[in-house]
């Protein structure tokens, strides 16, 4: 199985390339799928690719769900 999820750009690099945001941790990703991107838009990221731009609030829900998960998670194994 694999996992996409939301990260945010927060800085637009040359060559394709930017630097997004997910849950503080900052990762350089391809953005050469992708056409008209800015600072603050939300993409999906997989395997270092982002290969779409996400509606702000859908991004957020999304990222809301995966830590609720990982929370329960960590319940479950205490």
């Amino acid at each position: 199985m694999c996992l996409a999820i939301p990260a945010e750009v927060t800085q637009i690099l040359p060559d394709d390339m930017a630097i997004v945001s997910l849950d503080g941790v900052s990762k350089e990703i391809s953005v050469a799928l992708i056409e008209g991107l800015a600072i603050g838009d939300y993409v999906i990221v997989h395997v270092g690719y982002a290969l779409t731009k996400i509606d702000p609030e859908e991004a957020k829900r999304t990222l809301e769900l995966l830590a609720e998960l990982s929370a329960q998670g960590q319940e479950a194994a205490s």
